[in-house]
């Protein structure tokens, strides 16, 4: 008898049930970096600040049920929207679906366990800092970017 083939591989992002849908996230935390855009170029400066409700040592939301109502300015990913944010990185599993792609090795629907994200170096832990801890994220931009470019390409 063989496998059923992974949800990911079988059904499209507007098939899947909000369980699979969440289950894509692979927990790396790199949506959650503060973004400045540039009025004047529309370029998105990415930094090295997190989101407030980020717990660093996780790299997972504190109040992920809430997170729409204590941040209003937290993206809500979509089947409709995930290839439109520039600022996605080419790890991400949302942008991977969406692109035909399929997971990497070290996402926890592949490997079985959250903590492989963290060892294989994807994520943002240890690298960032809270936006409660920092004046002026400006100040931490560490890449500009413009629509349609990868950001992570040589992550």
């Amino acid at each position: 008898m063989s496998e059923a083939e992974p949800f990911w591989r079988s059904k499209s992002m507007q098939e899947m049930s909000q369980r699979e849908w969440e289950s894509l996230c692979d927990g790396c935390g790199k949506c959650c970096r503060l973004k400045i855009e540039d009025e004047d170029t529309g370029e998105i400066g990415l930094t090295t600040v997190v989101c407030k409700l980020m717990d660093l040592s996780t790299c997972q939301c504190s109040d992920y049920a809430h997170r729409f109502s204590r941040v209003p300015d937290c993206v809500r990913l979509t089947p409709g929207n995930v290839l439109g944010l520039s600022w996605l990185p080419h790890t991400c599993a949302y942008r991977l679906v969406a692109e035909g792609k399929d997971l990497m090795w070290w996402h926890p629907l592949v490997s079985g366990s959250a903590d492989t994200v963290h060892e294989a170096g994807i994520s943002v832990k240890g690298s960032v800092l809270s936006e409660e801890d920092v004046g002026d994220a400006e100040g931490f931009i560490t890449e500009w970017i413009r629509a349609g470019n990868d950001p992570f390409a040589q992550d």
